[in-house]
């Protein structure tokens, strides 16, 4: 096992999903995020962006009360998302898919139970995110699952040497 691949405690049993009636494929639980599992998710958070969130933003979420969900599979760590919830909205704060897991559908699984918590437990009826201009990759992930560009933030993103990158602002109707 690496450090990439963290195991459940025995407080996050992979047995169950926290999130009711959640849309996982067999095998896979989600779980609400712990600062017990800190250490794992930092790692993973290091390893998939070149400015990852820190411990303390992880930490500030958690006491704030936002949605923070683990996705896991035979006790490892596939991946996360933290999504804030406002009157009738919720924003995607981070969705990250550990770089041992990329390209397997683990991205649009959290999608897919970001949208399912958003609509049955938040009673939300917008999702939004930003998403770097340069990441195209995610876009298209977004756009398949129904999110529409709908602005854009100039200078939103930390690049490198004090330069910047725009945000591309995406949101989706959750009720039609």
């Amino acid at each position: 096992m690496t450090s990439l691949e963290p195991r459940a405690s025995a407080a996050h049993p992979a047995t169950a999903s926290f999130i009711k009636n959640a849309p996982l494929a067999t095998g896979h639980c989600l779980v609400p995020m712990t600062e017990d599992m800190l250490d794992m998710v930092v790692a993973i958070e290091n390893v998939a962006f070149t400015h990852p969130w820190s411990r303390g933003n992880f930490v500030d979420a958690l006491h704030s009360g936002y949605q923070c969900q683990v996705l896991m599979q035979d006790g490892h760590v596939l991946g996360y998302f933290i999504a804030m919830q406002i009157l009738d909205e919720v924003h995607l704060l981070n969705i990250t898919v550990s770089p041992l897991y990329q390209a397997q559908g683990f991205g649009r699984e959290l999608l897919d139970c970001l949208e399912h918590w958003s609509r049955h437990e938040a009673k939300a009826q917008w999702l939004w995110l930003e998403v770097r201009e340069s990441n195209q990759r995610a876009r298209q992930i977004y756009e398949r699952h129904g999110f529409t560009q709908v602005g854009a933030r100039k200078k939103y993103y930390p690049v490198h040497h004090g330069e910047r990158e725009t945000a591309i602002l995406m949101s989706m109707s959750l009720w039609p």
